[in-house]
């Protein structure tokens, strides 16, 4: 079984997704948005976790 660096990415691609799709539910956001951010993760899984990141909700503490 040849894993590869192309396996191990996808595990961490899949990794982080698992990680932004549990943040998505614990974040403060409508549940519009929530489901809107799960969708762009799971359909477009570095894109999405990229995006996410970057634009996605956040619950801000100051």
């Amino acid at each position: 079984m040849n894993f590869g660096y192309s396996g191990i990415l996808g595990l961490l691609i899949l990794a982080g997704d698992i990680w932004a799709i549990i943040n998505i539910f614990q974040s403060s956001a409508s549940n519009e948005k929530k489901l809107l951010w799960i969708l762009v993760v799971v359909l477009l899984p570095l894109l999405g976790l990229i995006l996410w990141f970057f634009l996605g909700p956040r619950d801000r503490k100051a």
